[in-house]
């Protein structure tokens, strides 16, 4: 039996909403709680009344640059905290997109300029929540092997990103300075990859 009652909008723009959902707390007394969504209102009425299966938002890219022996970043300029911030490549599920492996393709190629070659899908996770007390956004974290060349030509307009190869040693080191901010995601990535390298993507 679902906890919640009701969706009301609060605010609806192209890419993110605001609702205000009431919902039963473990005393069954009703409350409110405001949730930042990408989702339209019938289609998150479908999954928290009708039990409609949650759709994954994003994805996250966890590549490796076999060639080169390198872990792939980016930096990236994010509006909400006004400066660049260390980030893994990342991007939208798109409506048409099949599955999440053509988020991906598409994503490292438009972020970064490289090509994927393999999708590792045993060490892939489909469906992870990225801050559940906010937000109900969901990525797959997808690990593939890539390659080719960095390339700033398959940015958007919006898009501010500086791709960076990083070694063992530079991924400690980033770690260990702490001069740019960094996303959770890439933070744990980034000491995997100094202790485990190339090992973390067999």
């Amino acid at each position: 039996m679902s906890k919640i009652k009701e969706v009301s909008t609060l605010v609806e723009t192209k890419f993110i909403s605001l609702y205000d959902i009431k919902y039963l707390n473990k005393c069954n007394e009703e409350k409110s709680w405001t949730v930042a969504s990408r989702k339209r209102k019938k289609d998150l009425e479908g999954m928290y009344l009708d039990g409609k299966k949650d759709k994954v938002d994003a994805v996250v890219i966890c590549a490796y640059h076999k060639e080169k022996d390198k872990l792939v970043i980016i930096k990236e300029f994010r509006v909400p905290i006004n400066k660049y911030i260390y980030e893994l490549p990342a991007g939208l599920v798109d409506s048409n997109d099949n599955d999440f492996s053509t988020t991906v393709i598409r994503e490292l190629k438009e972020e970064t300029g490289l090509d994927v070659v393999e999708i590792k899908e045993n060490l892939s996770c489909e469906q992870l929540y990225l801050s559940p007390g906010m937000t109900d956004e969901s990525a797959a974290f997808v690990y593939c092997i890539c390659e080719g060349e960095i390339s700033k030509e398959y940015l958007e307009d919006d898009e501010d990103i500086e791709t960076i190869l990083v070694s063992r040693q530079e991924a400690m080191k980033i770690i260990k300075n702490n001069e740019t901010p960094m996303d959770i995601r890439v933070y744990l990535v980034l000491q995997s990859f100094a202790l485990l390298g190339a090992k973390m993507f067999e």
